[in-house]
């Protein structure tokens, strides 16, 4: 595409997004909680470090390559879960997978995906992680983790930090809830865009297939609406962690943690590692940017368990700090979800390309031949400078 051919950072990919979704979808996707306070400060702490590169290393250049959870991968990527992609993009999950096992980089599937998770299985090559939100009927998601093991999916993350939805004020104004209805206040905003209320019509609503036992007669998006919220169990705990903890023998990650305590819990509950995450600031509003998070829960779990990162990448840089943070991986979401709405495989192709390339000359203008030469001797704190000062 001539558009593609255009995009020089991460971030064109959005305004590309932005044009060609309907209102009510981009929001649904750009938005956090509340004053998107944290949705900001995940991106805005970035720029709280700077770079002290070493110099005259002759490295050349870096390997790129990473081990998540054992496995080397292409890069310390990860495609983060993300649910209602085919709002945006039909079959943006497979693409965005396919898309993961080109780059040799592990794709998660959302619980609340629009494809179900034996297509995933099927159509999706490389290596597979699954998200799980807890439910409060046990059955279905016991039903879950065993078709996820079934169809090759190798590590299971569970996200705990959503005991109740967040506030999200772009959508109640947009009448939009997850899944998306059809309402007479935001149908003039779908018929605005009618390329993508074509295809809409074309293909049908998506629907959350993984979830269509809460709705048996319809596997329709409009039929599960009512339901999907109400099964999520707001009074999950450590002893539920417990519970699939038992149901899964494969890698446990847990997504959502901010707390040194509660990583440490995770160690003693037989996880395999956390996930550093605020929900992309979609939940808890004024909440801490998940990289402020980062250090601190690094030095609690000292070596004994991976620590990936999810939260506000878009640059390769922001992977190069996180990693010298002590991120194990990154997670990256929104950036691939606007490519893929942006331009199919091709949009998500380019993010990853972008991001890839950013990360390699970041390390070679830092002297890291390699990710595990990323440390923290490479960044400044500059808030910590200025006051100093």
């Amino acid at each position: 595409m001539a558009t593609l051919n255009r995009t020089f950072r991460v971030d064109d990919f959005e305004a590309i997004a932005r044009r060609r979704l309907p209102k009510p979808i981009f929001d649904f996707y750009a938005g956090g909680a509340e004053d998107e306070r944290t949705l900001a400060l995940n991106r805005d702490v970035f720029q709280r470090f700077g770079w002290t590169p070493r110099v005259m290393t002759g490295s050349g250049t870096p390997d790129l390559r990473a081990a998540l959870l054992g496995r080397d991968a292409g890069m310390p990527v990860i495609v983060a879960p993300m649910g209602a992609v085919g709002y945006g993009c039909i079959e943006g999950d497979q693409l965005l997978g396919q898309v993961a096992s080109d780059f040799d980089i592990p794709y998660t599937l959302s619980t609340t995906a629009s494809t179900s998770i034996e297509q995933i299985g099927a159509s999706v090559p490389g290596r597979k992680w699954f998200q799980l939100y807890p439910l409060k009927d046990r059955a279905l998601m016991k039903g879950l983790i065993g078709r996820a093991r079934a169809c090759g999916f190798e590590t299971l993350i569970v996200t705990v930090d959503v005991p109740v939805g967040g506030k999200r004020e772009r959508d109640l104004r947009n009448d939009c809830s997850m899944p998306f209805r059809f309402t007479a206040r935001n149908l003039a905003a779908f018929a605005s865009r009618p390329a993508w209320a074509l295809n809409l019509l074309r293909h049908g609503p998506p629907g959350m297939p993984n979830l269509s036992a809460l709705a048996p007669a319809s596997k329709r998006a409009s039929s599960l609406a009512p339901s999907v919220g109400a099964e999520f169990d707001h009074a999950f705990g450590w002893a539920g962690l417990a519970e699939i903890r038992k149901q899964w023998d494969g890698p446990l990650l847990v997504k959502g943690i901010l707390r040194p305590d509660d990583a440490e819990r995770t160690l003693h509950a037989g996880c395999d590692g956390v996930i550093v995450s605020n929900h992309g600031g979609r939940q808890l509003d004024t909440g801490i940017p998940a990289l402020a998070a980062l250090a601190a829960i690094v030095s609690r779990v000292d070596g004994r368990t991976p620590v990936f990162f999810d939260g506000g990448i878009r640059r390769g840089s922001d992977i190069a700090k996180a990693l010298c943070l002590g991120a194990a991986g990154v997670l990256v979401g929104r950036p691939l979800l606007y490519g893929v709405c942006a331009g199919g495989h091709a949009g998500a192709s380019r993010v990853l390309t972008i991001l890839r390339d950013e990360l390699s000359r970041t390390m070679q203008l830092c002297g890291a031949p390699s990710v595990n030469a990323l440390g923290e001797d490479l960044l400044r704190d500059l808030a910590g400078a200025a006051a100093a000062a």
